[in-house]
Order: structure tokens, then C-alpha cells, then sequence
């Protein structure tokens, strides 16, 4: 009996040892395995910066490429540099991935600095400079004001006005008509209607319609009320009206300016 026991006291020991050394093997094996597979963050690719480096544009921060132990948090800090790229100083508030470009960075460049972040650390890494930061380029001058409706007097080169649309009543003039009555649309190069335009007509061959110059109203036109002359018609079977019409801004030069002119014609049935 006492042998019995004293059999079974070896065996228990024996297994005991045996679980031991295996919990040994495989707490050393098992603790590389954790080192491995826990690492801070690694930057393998810089952040970069899109976007044009003029006053008033808005720069975008791409945080780059990062290695390391999911999460990460990113963190981002714009910096003002100087025009090298050296000499950089944090901008105060600017912790965004995007930032937008002040009068205050005039002359100097930029760069963004990134911060990954996980349990395990933090690294941090800097993009290249952006260019010179200079002021926003201006779009070539127009000529044309603000607004659905231009005042002829605040319109200037390089816009020019443009009689775009006429209509005649009667539409068709016949050897009885007294009078024909046009109404000239004016519109600048920037397809404004403009108010204040001087608009004048005549017959050609002259000595067909009285001859006047009218100004544009608000909506942009002119009425311009033509009496039948004698020399109508200029010819015996004459089939068309020809008037000269020009539309100019007051106190311009006839042949310069913003003044445009166009040729136009009504039908004539002298049956």
C-alpha cells in the first residue's frame, strides 16, 4: 500500500515537472511573438503638401506613408519658413490638415510637420517646403463693371459694345411708311446690357431716313424714331433698307474707344 503511494507521490512530481518546463518553453516562446507584433510608428514616405502658395489659397497636408502598431492618431502643424526653407517656426492655431495662406506668410515658404502617435510612441516627420509664397495672381482686366447692367461710362478697354439685337417696326417698309421705328439692344463684350450708350443711325445711301442718336435705357435699349425722307426709295426696285447704326460712350473718340458699329437692314416691298 505504502508502496502504491509512494509510486504514484514519483509520478505526480515527475508530470508537475514536466507542465513546468512546457510553461517555461512556451512563456519563452511566446514572449518574442509579443515583442514582434508591438511598434511604434514609422514614417516611410514624408508627408506632402498640395495646393498653390499664393494669399488666400488653401494648402492640403498629406500625412504620408507610416508604418507601426494600429491605431495611430495623426497630428498636424503648419510651419513658416523661410524663403530656403530653413529658419521655420510654428504658426499659432494652425494644427489642421489644411491651412489657409495669409498676407503674413508673404515672402516665405511652408512646410507641415506630421506626429504619428500609438501606445507604443510617437514619431514625427516633415514635408519638403512649398514655393515662395507670393500674392494671388490677377486675372487679366476685363473692362466690364460688376452687375447684370453697365453704366457705359464705367465700361473701358479692352471691352468693347456690341449692338446685338434690332427690331423694326414695320418689319417691312413700303413706299407709303412715314416713319420706322428701330429699337437697338446694346451689350457689352462681357454680355452686360449697358445703360448711358449712345446709339445713332442713318440710312444707306443717305438722305433715305432722318438721322439721330439716342441713349440706352436701364434694360439696355434704344428707340430711335425715323422719318421717311424723300430719297426713299434709293433705288426702283429696291429690296432692302440699309441703316448704319453705332453704338459709342459719351465723350469717346468716334473711331476709338469702346464704340462699335454695324450695318443692319429692313425689307422693302415697293409693289
Amino acid at each position: 500500500m505504502r508502496h502504491d503511494y509512494r509510486k504514484r507521490a514519483v509520478l505526480l512530481a515527475s508530470a508537475l515537472s514536466a507542465m513546468a518546463a512546457a510553461g517555461v518553453t512556451l512563456a519563452l516562446v511566446a514572449m518574442p511573438g509579443n515583442a514582434a507584433s508591438a511598434a511604434a510608428p514609422s514614417n516611410t514616405s514624408p508627408p506632402t503638401i498640395s495646393g498653390t502658395a499664393e494669399v488666400g489659397e488653401t494648402l492640403t497636408a498629406d500625412r504620408g506613408t507610416w508604418s507601426g502598431s494600429a491605431p495611430i492618431a495623426y497630428a498636424y502643424r503648419w510651419r513658416r519658413c523661410n524663403a530656403s526653407g530653413g529658419n521655420c517656426n510654428n504658426i499659432g492655431g494652425a494644427t489642421d490638415n489644411t491651412y489657409k495662406v495669409k498676407s503674413s506668410d508673404l515672402g516665405n515658404t511652408l512646410r507641415v510637420r506630421v506626429t504619428a502617435s500609438n501606445s507604443d510612441g510617437s514619431e514625427s516627420a516633415t514635408s519638403a517646403q512649398t514655393a515662395v509664397v507670393k500674392n494671388p495672381s490677377k486675372p487679366p482686366a476685363s473692362g466690364c463693371p460688376s452687375g447684370s447692367v453697365a453704366q457705359a461710362s464705367q465700361v473701358s478697354p479692352p471691352a468693347r459694345l456690341v449692338i446685338d439685337r434690332v427690331q423694326f417696326s414695320p418689319s417691312v417698309v413700303t413706299r407709303s411708311t412715314k416713319n420706322v421705328i428701330a429699337r437697338f439692344h446694346v451689350s457689352d463684350t462681357c454680355g452686360q446690357s449697358v445703360q448711358g450708350a449712345l446709339v445713332y443711325g442713318t440710312a444707306v445711301p443717305f438722305n433715305q431716313l432722318s438721322v439721330s442718336e439716342q441713349p440706352t435705357g436701364g434694360n439696355g435699349v434704344a428707340e430711335i424714331n425715323f422719318s421717311v425722307l424723300a430719297g426713299f426709295p434709293a433705288a426702283r426696285h429696291q429690296q432692302l433698307l440699309v441703316i448704319f447704326a453705332r453704338a459709342r460712350k459719351q465723350g469717346d473718340n468716334l473711331l476709338t474707344g469702346i464704340s462699335n458699329r454695324r450695318l443692319i437692314s429692313v425689307r422693302v416691298s415697293l409693289g
